[in-house]
């Protein structure tokens, strides 16, 4: 069996293929970061136009106080992980259809690596 065979099995049976995430830089992912702090806190818990992103590593989406979320996001339900954090930051849209975050996906994937081990380093 060749391997598109056995890739088209995997993915038909729901097994799928993993991909594998590239390593993280958190120093690089602090740049990242830079575009987002114009709309999120990262260490004081402080609400902006977006939620604080303090303690986001393994909250609940949509469960920061005083933040008034979107219903598609307490909705969601999903806790924020590396895995997570990474499939949002590709598209918050197509990740969480009727968000209301109004910025467009990281579509480099160091990006995202990166800025998940910014945020896993430093927003605590």
């Amino acid at each position: 069996m060749n391997r598109l065979a056995l890739a088209a099995i995997l993915v038909a049976s729901g097994m799928g293929v993993a991909v594998a995430q590239p390593a993280g830089d958190a120093v690089r992912g602090k740049a990242v970061f830079a575009r987002c702090a114009a709309c999120h806190d990262l260490n004081t818990g402080a609400t902006r136009l977006g939620p604080s992103l303090k303690g986001v590593v393994g909250r609940t989406s949509g469960t920061m106080p005083n933040f008034n979320y979107s219903q598609a996001m307490k909705d969601k339900a999903v806790v924020w992980n590396a895995t997570t954090l990474d499939a949002y930051l590709a598209g918050p849209a197509k990740y969480i259809p009727g968000n209301r975050m109004a910025f467009p996906p990281l579509t480099n994937p160091q990006d995202r690596a990166d800025l998940v081990a910014f945020l896993q380093q430093s927003a605590r």
